[in-house]
C-alpha cells in the first residue's frame, strides 16, 4: 500500500471528493434534499465520499509523506486559474478534511490564514454556488486557526454573514450559518464583531430552519442564543413564537411519524426553546410572555400524545417555574396528572424537577388547595406501588421527604400517617437497592423531624402485612443497620439530626432503649463521612482554581496538600462505626459515590440552606441536653465508645462551636458590623475525662 498511496490520493480518493454531476443535478431540482443528504448522518455510512475522506485523514496521520504531496497538489489546483473549478471544490474538499492536522503541524498552520486569504474568502464570491458553500464549508473547518491578521478574521466573519443573509442559494447558507456559528465560538473577536447583527442573523437563521427544517440550524441557534444571551432578550418573544410555528408545523405534517429526521429537528427546535427560556429568566415581563407560547406547545404535545417529547415540555414547564409559577402553570399540574394516569407514570423522573418547583418555589399556593397535595401524593403512591423501577420509587420517595421539610410547621399533619405507611408498605416488598431502602426510611426520619410524637403515634398504630404488632421496632432496627448507607451531605445530615432527635426523646420507645450502644457510634460515623464529603469538594473546588490557572507548579501543589488534607486511616474508619479493634482498612474502601453528592440531593430541601439547622450543633446541643437532664440515660449512650471514638466525638463538639461562634459573628457583623468572639458553648459541658465503667 505505501508505494501506491500518493497515486490513490490524487486518482481515485481525490476524484470521489470532487463536486459530480449527481450533485449538481439534485442542487438545481431540489436544493432541500441536497441539504438533507449531505446533513444526514445515516447517509455517511453509506457515502463513498465520507469513506474517501476518512482514508485519507488516516493516511495523512499515519503516514508523515502522504500530507506534504497532498497539499503541493491541492495547491497546484487552487493557483491555477484554468482548473476546473469542480476540481477547486475537491482540492478546498481535501484541505478542509485535513484541517484538524494542519493545525497542529508547525510547517502548515502558519500558512493556513494565507491560504484563506487568498483562495478561500475570493471562492466565496464565485458566481458558483457549489464553490461559495464549499468555501463556507472550508471557514467552519479552520474556525479555530489563531488568526495574525485582524482583517484576515473580519472579513471572514463579514463573508460568512454576508453568505448567510444575501446568498439565494439554500445550501450556501446552511454552510455559512455553521461557519459563522463556529468562527464566534472559536473567536472572541469575532462575537464581538457580529453584536450589532444579532437580531438579522437569528431572523435569518429561523427562516433556514423553517424552510429546510434541518436540525444542525437549530443547534446553530441554540448555540448562539448562549452566545448572545444578553442581545437575544430583545428578541425573545419573536424567535421563541417562530420557533413554536415551525414546531407545530413540523409536528402536523402528514409525514411526520415517518421521517426521522422530523422528530430529530422538533427536539431540537424545543431545547433551543428551552434556551431562551434560561437566558431570559432574570426578564420577568420577557418569560411571561414566553409562558403562554410554550403552554400552546406543551399542550399540542400531550392532545397528540408524542410522548418522545414528553421529557423536553416538561423540562419546559420546569423553566417555567423555577422564580415563580403562575396560575395557569397550577393549571397545568391537575393536566400533568391525568396524563401521569393515564400513559406516563414511567416519566415521573423527568416531572420530578417540575413537581419539586411546584412544592418548593409557591408552597403558599400549594397548601391553598387540598387537591394539590392529594395530586402529588397520589403520583408518589402509584409510582411506589406500582412497577416504575426503583430509581423512579426513589424519586417518589424524595419527593414526599421533600414536601414533609419544606412544610414543617405548616400544618400537614393528616399526611404524615399516609406518607410514613406508604414507605415502610414499601420496606416490606422486595427492595434491591440500598439507595432506595434509606431513601424510604429517609421519609420517616423527615417526619420524626416534622413532630416526634406524632410520628411516634403513627408507627405505633400502622399495621402491615405479614408484620404483627407495631411496627417501631422494625423501622428502628432498619435504621441502625442502614445508617452507613445514607450518603451525600443531605441524606447523611437528615440521619444525624433523626438520631439525635432519637436520643433526646424523654418518651422513648423500648425499641430505642435496645439499640443504644449503636446511636452515637453510628453518628459519629455519620460526621466522619461528612469530614469526606467537605475534604472531597475542597480538593475539587482547588483543582478547578489550578486547572483555571493553568500552571503546572501551581496544580502540583495543590494536589500534594489535598491528598494530605483529605488522607483519613483505617484506624478511625473502624472506631467510629464500632467494626473491632485490630483490623485494618484500606483507604480505598471508600467508595467515591460515598463521597460525593448523590442525584437526589439535587432536590434541594429547607435543611439543604446556608442558614437552616446546623447538624454539628443540634447533635452537640441534644447530647448536652441529655447529660444534663437524664444523667443514666447520658451513661448508656457512652459506654460503648473507644477511645478514638471519644477523640472523634471532642473533634465534633470542637467544630459545633466554632462553627456556632462563625454564625453568631456573621449575624452581629450584618447587624452591627463587628463582632467578639467569646469562648463559652456546648464545648466546655461535656466531660470527655473518664470512660464509663462496662461493668
Amino acid at each position: 500500500m505505501k508505494p501506491h498511496i500518493q497515486n490513490i490520493s490524487e486518482d481515485v480518493i481525490f476524484s470521489v471528493m470532487c463536486y459530480k454531476d449527481e450533485d449538481e443535478e439534485l442542487w438545481q431540482e431540489d436544493p432541500y434534499e441536497y441539504i438533507r443528504m449531505k446533513f444526514d448522518i445515516f447517509e455517511d455510512y453509506a457515502s463513498p465520499t465520507t469513506a474517501a475522506q476518512t482514508l485519507l485523514y488516516t493516511a495523512a496521520k499515519k503516514r508523515k509523506e502522504v500530507l506534504p504531496k497532498m497539499m503541493a497538489f491541492c495547491y497546484q489546483i487552487l493557483t491555477d486559474p484554468n482548473f476546473d473549478p469542480r476540481k477547486k471544490d475537491g482540492a478546498l474538499h481535501v484541505i478542509g478534511s485535513l484541517a484538524d492536522i494542519l493545525l497542529k503541524k508547525s510547517l502548515f498552520k502558519d500558512q493556513m490564514e494565507l491560504l484563506l486569504q487568498n483562495h478561500v474568502f475570493p471562492l466565496l464570491l464565485s458566481n458558483l454556488g457549489y464553490l461559495r458553500a464549499r468555501s463556507c464549508w472550508v471557514l467552519h473547518a479552520f474556525s479555530s486557526l489563531k488568526f495574525h491578521n485582524e482583517l484576515n478574521l473580519r472579513n471572514a466573519v463579514e463573508l460568512a454573514k454576508k453568505s448567510l443573509i444575501e446568498d439565494k442559494e439554500m445550501p450556501v447558507k446552511v454552510e455559512a450559518a455553521l461557519a459563522l456559528q463556529s468562527l464566534i465560538s472559536n473567536q472572541t473577536q469575532a462575537k464581538e464583531y457580529m453584536k450589532p447583527h444579532v437580531r438579522p442573523i437569528m431572523q435569518e437563521l429561523l427562516h433556514i430552519v423553517r424552510e429546510t427544517e434541518n436540525d444542525d440550524v437549530t443547534n446553530v441557534i441554540q448555540k448562539m442564543i448562549c452566545e448572545y444571551s444578553q442581545e437575544v432578550a430583545s428578541i425573545a418573544v419573536d424567535m421563541t413564537q417562530h420557533l413554536a410555528e415551525i414546531f407545530g408545523k413540523v409536528l402536523q405534517s402528514d409525514e411526520y411519524e415517518e421521517v426521522e429526521d422530523k422528530t430529530v429537528m422538533a427536539m431540537g427546535i424545543l431545547h433551543t426553546i428551552d434556551t431562551i427560556l434560561t437566558v431570559v429568566e432574570d426578564h420577568k415581563e420577557v418569560t411571561q410572555q414566553l409562558e403562554n407560547i410554550c403552554l400552546r406547545i406543551i399542550d399540542l404535545v400531550l392532545q397528540k400524545h408524542v410522548i418522545e417529547f414528553y421529557e423536553e415540555i416538561l423540562s419546559l414547564a420546569y423553566s417555567l417555574t423555577c422564580h415563580g409559577i403562575s396560575s395557569q402553570m397550577w393549571q397545568l399540574l391537575g393536566i400533568l396528572y391525568e396524563v401521569f394516569q393515564q400513559d406516563c407514570f414511567e416519566y415521573f423522573t423527568d416531572m420530578m424537577p417540575l413537581l419539586h418547583n411546584y412544592v418548593t418555589i409557591d408552597t403558599d399556593t400549594l397548601l391553598s388547595n387540598p387537591k394539590h397535595l392529594e395530586i402529588l401524593f397520589t403520583m408518589c403512591r402509584k409510582v411506589l406501588c406500582g412497577d416504575a423501577g426503583e430509581d423512579a420509587e426513589c424519586h417518589a420517595a424524595k419527593l414526599l421527604e421533600v414536601i414533609i421539610l419544606q412544610c414543617k410547621g405548616r400544618g400537614i399533619d393528616q399526611c404524615i400517617p399516609l406518607f410514613v405507611q406508604l414507605v415502610l408498605e414499601r420496606l416490606t416488598r422486595g427492595v434491591k437497592t440500598s439507595e432506595l431502602r434509606t431513601m424510604c426510611l429517609q421519609v420517616a426520619i423527615a417526619a420524626l423531624y416534622y413532630n416526634p410524637d406524632l410520628l411516634l403515634h403513627t408507627l405505633e398504630r400502622i399495621q402491615l402485612p405479614h408484620n404483627p404488632g407495631p411496627i417501631t421496632v422494625q423501622f428502628i432496627n432498619q435504621w441502625m443497620n442502614d445508617t452507613d448507607c445514607f450518603l451525600g451531605h443531605h441524606d447523611r445530615k437528615m440521619c444525624i439530626i433523626g438520631l439525635s432527635i432519637l436520643l433526646e426523646l424523654q418518651n422513648r420507645p423500648p425499641a430505642v432503649d435496645a439499640v443504644v450502644g449503636q446511636i452515637v457510634p453510628s453518628i459519629l460515623f455519620l460526621f466522619l463521612g461528612l469530614k469526606q464529603v467537605c475534604a472531597t469538594r475542597q480538593l475539587g473546588n482547588r483543582e478547578d482554581r489550578s486547572k483555571a490557572e493553568k500552571t503546572d507548579m501551581e496544580e502540583n501543589e495543590e494536589i500534594s496538600s489535598d491528598e494530605e488534607e483529605v488522607n483519613v486511616t483505617a484506624q478511625a474508619v473502624q472506631a467510629n462505626h464500632g467494626r473491632g479493634d485490630g483490623e485494618e482498612e484500606d483507604d480505598d474502601d471508600w467508595d467515591e459515590e460515598v463521597l460525593e453528592e448523590t442525584a437526589l440531593e439535587g432536590f434541594s430541601t429547607p435543611l439543604d440552606l446556608d442558614s437552616s439547622v446546623d447538624e454539628y450543633q443540634f447533635f452537640t446541643q441534644a447530647l448536652l441536653a441529655v447529660q444534663t437532664r437524664d444523667a443514666a440515660w447520658y451513661q448508656l449512650l457512652m459506654a460503648p465508645l473507644s477511645e478514638d471514638q471519644r477523640r472523634t466525638l471532642q473533634e465534633v463538639c470542637t467544630l459545633a462551636e466554632h462553627r456556632r461562634a462563625v454564625a453568631e459573628a456573621k449575624k452581629k457583623i450584618e447587624q452591627q458590623g463587628g463582632f467578639t468572639f467569646e469562648n463559652k458553648g456546648v464545648l466546655s459541658a461535656f466531660n470527655f475525662g473518664t470512660m464509663p465503667s462496662n461493668n
